[in-house]
């Protein structure tokens, strides 16, 4: 117990060290170029192009006769998700996605809200942007960039997007109003892909935020996930002067050394700092991060460092591109998912949301040019970026989901964020917490603006 109590001390003094030596500062702010051949002499063209979803139907035919061929291999009895997507439910969301499923129907959907297009740093950057249908007249809109992740896109932002625009018709007070952008990362659906190496987080935030600045906003409140989590992470450290707020649903902490001293403090949780709820979503240790992070994590490897290799049999299979994926969708929204012979995916999505989602990979070719992201990013080698070292000092809110990959307790999120302002134990929902718990997250988003308008 001594021992214990002596090592905690040293422990604490060494975090105390190695937290306290950073200092307030901004990453630079740089300039690239992503398009093919040698940056053009004369300005790039800035001006903002309606865009509109499209399809044909040589496009569906293509599809249905690729969905025809499909040769699959018959599963193991009772392996559920424990070996992957389920064949046996596979073939039944390849016979709904051959006879059912309406893509001519669900690009009308994806029509709802104005989609644009403009050239930045050589890239066509693709957008959608919603302002509300009825503002009052006593307030101004918050604008507010919202960022996805992969394997998702700008589509999963559609549920929650009326919850911001439009609040008083879902129950909400409407004295805060958002207008709302949704970007494509490039490389992702309608942005196009760079044609050199290095596009990485901090070029996209970049570009993200030229684009906001283009749209005309000098401040605005930014919120992302997964990818979309370190892009405005990047944002808020590149122009904190213009990040009014950062909300977001998951946290990259590479320079986390609290993780190193969570077998004293799974004895001593308190003495750490932690709460009964962080050690009911951290607990138990082995399954909750070991075996977690070994099972879920061989795609990010494979992303990381071969990502054309993989992309070329997604590319050419829209049945292996849709397995691929909502296996995904269906470990990440809940991890027991895996016991479940159909993944429990229509537990919290439709089949029409879930394949919409893939045909916009499928029908954009973009599975390959969105995986590389991951090897601009985490291929270069653990800490090794200059954004990793630096903290953030932008004020933050947090919204933990119960089922998110790795649970991130408060103490961790300020040691990266030191003006974290809101901080919530979410009642339910996943990775994919826009998508699936649209109104959860836009009640917290609201939460943490209002906290931050009053500073």
């Amino acid at each position: 117990m001594l021992l214990e109590i002596l090592l905690t001390g040293v422990l604490g003094f060494a975090i105390y060290w190695f937290l306290s030596r950073d200092k307030e500062e901004a990453l630079p702010m740089e300039d690239g170029w992503w398009g093919p051949g040698v940056r053009p002499t004369d300005k790039e063209d800035e001006s903002i192009r309606p865009f509109k979803v499209e399809t044909t139907d040589q496009e569906i035919k293509d599809l249905q006769e690729r969905l025809e061929k499909v040769r699959l291999t018959a599963p193991l009895e009772d392996s559920c998700f424990h070996y992957g997507f389920n064949i046996n439910h596979l073939k039944k969301v390849i016979a709904y996605w051959k006879s059912e499923f309406d893509w001519k129907k669900q690009v009308e959907i994806l029509n709802k809200y104005p989609h644009f297009k403009t050239k930045i740093e050589g890239l066509d950057i693709h957008f959608i942007h919603v302002k509300p249908p009825n503002p009052p007249s006593d307030c101004t809109p918050k604008p507010l960039l919202m960022v996805h992740g992969w394997p998702g896109s700008f589509y999963e932002f559609y549920k929650i997007i009326p919850f911001l625009t439009d609040p008083k018709s879902h129950g909400m007070s409407d004295e805060l109003v958002f207008e709302v952008i949704c970007p494509s990362i490039p490389g992702y659906c309608f942005s196009e892909a760079s044609s050199k190496k290095g596009m990485n987080s901090v070029a996209t935030a970049r570009i993200f935020y030229k684009l906001m600045r283009r749209l005309g906003f000098q401040e605005f409140y930014i919120q992302g996930g997964d990818w979309g989590s370190l892009i405005c992470t990047n944002m808020a450290q590149l122009v904190p002067r213009h990040v009014k707020g950062l909300h977001l649903n998951m946290a990259f902490l590479s320079k986390n050394i609290h993780f190193f001293t969570l077998p004293l403090a799974l004895r001593f949780p308190k003495l750490f700092g932690y709460t009964e709820r962080d050690m009911e979503l951290m607990t138990p240790f082995k399954k909750k991060y070991f075996y977690s992070i070994m099972r879920e994590s061989g795609y990010m490897h494979i992303q990381s460092t071969k990502p054309d290799t993989v992309g070329c049999a997604l590319n050419d299979s829209p049945v292996g591109l849709a397995a691929y994926i909502l296996e995904k969708f269906s470990t990440w929204t809940n991890p027991d998912f895996l016991a479940l012979e159909d993944g429990g995916l229509e537990r919290k999505f439709t089949l029409d949301e879930l394949l919409t989602n893939i045909m916009l990979y499928w029908t954009t070719a973009s599975i390959t040019t969105s995986q590389r992201f991951y090897k601009e990013n985490l291929g270069q080698g653990f800490m090794t970026q200059k954004h990793e070292h630096m903290k953030v000092y932008v004020p933050m809110g947090f919204a933990a989901f119960p089922c998110e990959l790795l649970h991130a307790p408060e103490k961790w999120v300020r040691s990266k964020y030191p003006k974290l302002i809101s901080y919530s134990y979410m009642a339910r929902g996943g990775h994919f917490a826009a998508f699936e718990e649209p109104e959860l997250l836009a009640r917290d988003i609201r939460t943490f603006v209002r906290l931050r308008e009053r500073q």
